[in-house]
């Protein structure tokens, strides 16, 4: 074979020059440490308090009765659905004494825009009556009596404690667990898991506001869809940043209540909330009754 014909045989490639260096590959971030997850977790509570100076349990209530039924109630349904049932169920059974005694039937009718009416109404007479004969028509502040009602789990112990004992405690619903997983908090799924692993990333007097503040935040901004990571002020901090709307216009037109400029949850909102109380049942927002002639 000529030189020629060598020259266009086909043959293994030329070798690469020598000194020309592939490029290399970017190394993967190196993972957070615990103590920087903590660190990061509570400077992500302290800007939250900033963000909702004013958060707080979004079920109207007067008593701690009033909020260990509106507490059952608020299962499966908004916080907004429960108040709005509510002030014809008290008006009806003020104390425990009087819904131990309740017609089932006017019962399930009374809470039936709550959902799950039946199995709530089963809740509310025995826990009603387990008040009455066991702790003498009150509402225990211990979170080992609270657990024996029945219908009554750690979750809603926890808010009662909280809100009407002031005794310390995170409160794990849907909206809590959701967050603190995408911020990396905790992988776990199971909502004492989740509860016994934040209790040791923040001091015992933080508990309760810290539960208020970021389902306030999870209700507000960071929704389960589609958050809002363009409109949100911790963005910064958030290792889950860009599973929502980016843009920050776009991201503005999913703020709900307050935040978006709609009334909040409650009929009856703390005097420094800063948004609109909400409707009753079957009547118009405030600012729509407003422009109603």
């Amino acid at each position: 074979m000529g030189e020629q014909a060598r020259a266009k045989a086909p043959g293994k490639a030329a070798p690469a020059a020598q000194g020309k260096v592939s490029a290399k590959k970017p190394k993967a971030p190196k993972p957070e440490s615990r103590l920087a997850m903590v660190r990061r977790a509570r400077r992500i509570n302290r800007e939250l308090a900033e963000i909702y100076p004013y958060a707080h349990p979004e079920l109207d209530f007067r008593d701690p009765f009033e909020l260990l039924v509106a507490t059952v109630l608020s299962a499966q349904t908004t916080d907004l659905r429960v108040n709005q049932t509510t002030p014809a169920l008290f008006a009806a059974y003020p104390t425990p004494e009087d819904m131990a005694e309740a017609a089932p039937e006017h019962l399930e009718e009374l809470i039936r825009p709550t959902g799950f009416f039946r199995a709530k109404s089963k809740s509310l007479l025995g826990l009603s009556q387990a008040l009455r004969d066991r702790f003498d028509g009150e509402v225990p502040g211990r979170i080992e009596d609270l657990v024996s009602l029945p219908g009554v789990g750690r979750k809603t112990a926890n808010v009662v404690l909280g809100n009407a004992f002031g005794v310390p405690g995170i409160t794990v619903d849907t909206h809590f667990g959701r967050l603190v997983r995408r911020w990396k908090w905790t992988e776990q799924e199971d909502p004492e898991k989740v509860e016994a692993e934040i209790c040791e990333i923040f001091p015992k007097s933080e508990w309760t506001m810290l539960s208020h503040r970021v389902v306030f935040h999870g209700r507000r901004i960071c929704h389960a869809r589609k958050p809002a990571c363009g409109a949100c002020p911790i963005a910064p901090l958030c290792p889950a940043y860009g599973e929502g709307e980016t843009d920050p216009e776009k991201a503005r037109k999913l703020l709900k209540y307050e935040k978006g400029g709609q009334p909040g949850q409650r009929l009856s909102p703390p005097p420094d909330y800063p948004g609109l109380p909400a409707p009753p049942l079957g009547g118009a927002a405030p600012d729509e009754a407003a422009r109603q002639p």
